[in-house]
């Protein structure tokens, strides 16, 4: 197990430094009871981490966003630190929790947010918000919108089907305000 958790971090982190990272063991000890469905995932998983079109600070506005519609505190706690290494402050992470009329949003940044409000609701992407986020994004930063959403909303669903239960150094980067749970379930 001990060798699948560390080939499972190197895929993950690839040549990125592992520095300042939180470790994620309690989400990698429940993804290492599937070994081959976690290699698989991991591999499509790695370019919404680290192969995707979108910037940092888009990938994180839009996981955070899906964290908090799926009361996954494990996510958020995770990807709020993501967030603030890739720029987000206090008032954009309260935003998305507050969602897309918060006002520190810029109209791309809104759009972001709409978009996981839309797909999470209806399943697509509606007109409207389709046409803010094509003024700034390319085709393929359409489609990691779109599977970014996906991927998170799949994660939170693993998170808090199987109860994983945040490690301890994850805790204080639990913002709840009745949106974001204190663990994964």
């Amino acid at each position: 197990m001990t060798d699948f958790i560390s080939g499972f971090r190197k895929s993950a982190l690839g040549d990125k430094p592992a520095e300042g990272r939180q470790s994620g063991a309690n989400l990698l000890g429940t993804l290492a009871r599937y070994p081959a469905l976690t290699k698989s995932f991991l591999a499509f998983n790695g370019h919404i981490l680290y192969g995707t079109s979108l910037s940092v600070r888009q990938r994180e506005i839009l996981v955070l966003r899906v964290a908090v519609l799926r009361h996954c505190g494990y996510e958020w706690a995770q990807h709020v630190i993501l967030g603030r290494e890739a720029g987000l402050g206090d008032a954009e992470v309260a935003g998305i929790i507050d969602g897309p009329d918060a006002p520190v949003w810029s109209p791309a940044d809104r759009a972001l947010v709409c978009a996981v409000d839309d797909l999470l609701t209806d399943g697509k992407v509606g007109d409207d918000t389709w046409e803010v986020l094509a003024e700034d994004l390319d085709e393929q930063q359409l489609m990691d919108v779109v599977f970014t959403v996906g991927t998170y909303e799949m994660v939170a669903f693993v998170l808090r089907s199987f109860g994983v239960e945040l490690e301890p150094d994850l805790a204080p980067h639990i913002q709840d305000r009745g949106k974001a749970d204190t663990a994964g379930r």
